[in-house]
């Protein structure tokens, strides 16, 4: 019995084993499943947010597709918005990290839609009331002190000066991306040989190339020849940037469909062609978009010149708005420069002092370029996608701020620049593109500063390129605290900006120079050395 029981025993005990070799199996099998999910928790976290963002839009597209049905004309309206542009046009989802694609369709500005609200409309008649204060505030002054009305506007009238140079430069500039960039593209890509890119490709690559650095660099030699103050040169120099975008997205957005429909492989005429039409490459330079397409979303009906007008006296305010602040505000503070003692002491007031003028020029600046002077031209081209900027004042991080502040800007750099830098290097380099993106932006606020004010004072370039660049990786889980910090840093980076940027312009005007050598004068900020000469009484 002992026998027939003693296998019985074995067998429990080899099931007992296994049960517990399967559990441990199972347990490992389980640790591996949780280390995977792990591993791939940082990613999701990573993807999630822009994930659900790109949902969240694509939603809201279609709402604003569904609301704008009734201001369309019916049904053909909408047929129309939703098919007036081509098949590059429309959105991709993305796919194993793909990136999604520009959409234009037809929406309003957010502003436009608030400004329906009577209570957002009082804010803005809150502005308007300002400006009259500060227009009686100037004439009441000129009566008292000096006896009687001046309305001279010395400052604008400095400031925009030698306008007749200004229209002859921009005009320049125009013909030559209009006659030199188009032809030539147009000639390459229909005289190409079919195949892969060869080495005359790559002549023609060089040669445009050599021609944007002579269009950076030949309208600053004029400009600098023609001492433009400025507000003029600002015009230029914004203007010249401006092309150099449009440029870049035209010839990006065409080279891959030149080099598919090559001359060879173009046989039926029905065909797509491999340059697009000269009117859609002369509409794009005009319209208020940096991201190419032949076609683009257009309203219906006749264009509205009264709201086009409306828009460009609100531009026209918006200047005399600056005017007063700057007259009254910062003026008086900084033109004594180097008159009186300069103090750590008077640097800080000064400094806090700003912070009120640089917010209203922060505000007056949006409401006149991204609101006012966009939405005029997409009135007069029938424009329909005037999305220029979202609700970046609601923002409660800075890098929601950054993308929802200037979508015009945004969408340039985001196509042409972090994707192409994002397909090149692959997902894991994504922080890459992010500081490629700012790195460029940075240089280019710079350099239109540098050339605008004629000196090398990198302060926006350090605090956007540095402490802007570092702010975008700050959580943003808290809604309500995050939204502050953004305005106060907002407030505190406008005031520096202002008060540095003023005291080095006016130090400019009344310090004698760093050095005799013109390049080391230019690159050293001469407030520094000027504040140092009253210090030690030379």
């Amino acid at each position: 019995m002992a026998d027939e029981v003693s296998p019985g025993k074995g067998d429990g005990l080899k099931s007992a084993e296994a049960e517990s070799v399967s559990q441990v199996v199972k347990d490992v099998n389980l640790q591996k499943i949780r280390d995977k999910a792990l591993s791939l928790k940082s990613e999701l976290l990573d993807n999630i947010e822009s994930r659900l963002g790109d949902l969240i839009e694509d939603f809201v597209h279609e709402v604003e597709k569904i609301e704008q049905a009734p201001s369309l004309n019916g049904a053909a309206s909408i047929l129309r918005t939703d098919f007036n542009y081509n098949n590059s046009n429309v959105i991709r989802r993305r796919k194993n990290g793909e990136l999604h694609e520009k959409e234009f369709i037809a929406r309003r500005s957010v502003l436009t839609e608030l400004l329906e609200i009577s209570h957002i409309r009082t804010i803005y008649h809150i502005f308007v009331a300002i400006l009259i204060v500060f227009t009686l505030n100037t004439l009441v002054f000129d009566m008292v002190d000096k006896g009687g009305l001046v309305l001279g506007f010395e400052l604008i009238r400095f400031t925009f000066g030698d306008l007749p140079s200004v229209m002859w430069l921009w005009c320049c500039m125009q013909f030559s991306v209009t006659l030199v960039v188009y032809p030539l593209f147009h000639y390459w890509s229909n005289n190409r040989q079919s195949g892969p890119v060869y080495w005359a490709d790559y002549v023609w690559l060089a040669g445009y190339v050599v021609y944007q650095i002579l269009f950076l660099v030949l309208p600053i030699q004029t400009l600098n020849a023609a001492d433009l103050p400025p507000g003029s040169s600002v015009i230029i120099v914004c203007e010249q940037v401006r092309f150099v975008m449009k440029q870049h997205a035209f010839i990006r957005e065409n080279i891959p469909r030149a080099l598919k429909l090559s001359k060879a492989k173009k046989e039926d005429p029905d065909e797509e062609t491999p340059c697009p039409n000269f009117s859609s490459y002369l509409y794009f330079l005009f319209a208020p978009t940096l991201v190419y397409r032949d076609t683009y979303p257009r309203t219906p009906g006749p264009v509205r010149w009264s709201y086009v007008f409306s828009n460009f006296a609100q531009v026209v305010a918006c200047l005399f708005f600056s005017y007063y602040i700057f007259e009254r505000f910062c003026v008086p503070v900084f033109r004594n420069f180097n008159e009186e003692y300069w103090s750590p002491r008077r640097l800080i007031l000064s400094m806090f002092g700003s912070i009120l003028p640089g917010t209203l020029v922060l505000f007056i600046g949006f409401f006149a370029i991204l609101h006012s002077w966009l939405n005029a031209f997409a009135e007069m081209l029938r424009f329909a996608d005037r999305l220029f900027y979202k609700d970046w004042w609601n923002s409660s991080s800075f890098a929601n701020y950054y993308r929802t502040w200037n979508v015009v800007v945004h969408d340039w750099l985001y196509n042409y620049i972090y994707k192409d830098i994002y397909r090149l290097l692959g997902a894991n380099y994504r922080p890459v593109a992010m500081a490629s993106v700012f790195g460029l932006s940075a240089v280019f606020h710079e350099y239109i500063l540098t050339v605008t004010f004629k000196f090398f004072y990198p302060v926006l370039f350090l605090m956007f390129g540095g402490a802007g660049f570092g702010f975008i990786f700050l959580p943003s889980k808290a809604k309500r605290s995050g939204n502050v910090f953004m305005w106060v840093a907002l407030f505190t980076g406008n005031g520096m900006l202002m008060c540095l940027y003023s005291m080095e312009w006016y130090a400019r005007q009344r310090c004698p120079p760093v050095s005799d050598n013109f390049i080391f004068d230019y690159l050293t900020p001469r407030s520094w050395f000027c504040e140092l000469s009253n210090v030690t009484g030379v």
